[in-house]
């Protein structure tokens, strides 16, 4: 079983920086590729970033590629995102996800591939 704690949201303008943390319980977390999520309202959850268990392995959606950057500190059984230059449309509600005992190579994005999910963090940009 794993608990995966979000913080880290806030309100802020188009142009800030953000930076979320998903603190994980259990001892399962460096067997775990990690990913972000998020859902704007009326929408469907979105993939943002994911990362492979060692972190060698990263993903983004193309809107966040060169802004946001996922890393993960399998010492610290945490996962960031550093989110930079944000915009309006980047409002949601941000879910960190776990997937447990993932393949050593591989970072996942969708979200059915994912066992655990946190409680979600909101995020939102003003213009």
């Amino acid at each position: 079983q794993v608990q995966l704690v979000e913080s880290g949201g806030g309100l802020v303008q188009a142009g800030d920086s953000l930076r979320l943390s998903c603190a994980a319980s259990g001892r399962s977390f460096s067997s775990s590729a990690m990913g972000w999520f998020r859902q704007a309202p009326g929408k469907e959850r979105d993939f943002v970033a994911a990362i492979s268990r060692s972190g060698g392995i990263i993903h983004y959606i193309d809107s966040v590629k060169g802004r946001f950057t996922i890393s993960r500190d399998n010492a610290k059984n945490t996962v960031y995102l550093q989110m930079n230059s944000l915009k309006p449309e980047d409002t949601a509600v941000y879910y960190c996800a776990a997937k447990s005992r993932a393949s050593l190579f591989n970072a996942y994005s969708v979200p059915s591939e994912y066992d655990y999910w946190g409680q979600g963090t909101q995020v939102t940009v003003s213009s």
